[in-house]
């Protein structure tokens, strides 16, 4: 999936920054972090979501993803990449010539 996908697709909220040394990529999943993992092999950034135990706690409103898994390919030229997931929101600092 590219950004313009999460934002379109999956209804997630997704942005994109630059800075000087680096781009930063955020995408709102609003998951708990133990609902969801996040690997990153090669330029691929794979994210599991899984909510089985609060399905329907959660869903008070809104747009939430669907259970399942989210590929996000990085962009040419990213030499290295770093993902966390915090209060639902993933994160992937790129650096590089993008």
């Amino acid at each position: 999936m590219t950004l313009e996908q999460f934002t379109t697709e999956a209804g997630q909220v997704a942005r994109q920054y630059e800075y000087d040394e680096c781009s930063v990529l955020a995408v709102d999943f609003g998951v708990a972090e133990t609902d969801a993992t996040v690997d990153l092999v090669d330029d691929t950034v794979i994210v599991v979501v899984d909510r089985a135990e609060r399905r329907s706690a959660d869903r008070s409103g809104g747009s939430f993803p669907e259970d399942g898994q989210y590929e996000i390919n990085l962009p040419d030229g990213v030499d290295d990449a770093h993902t966390f997931m915090k209060n639902g929101v993933l994160t992937v600092e790129m650096e590089g010539d993008l």
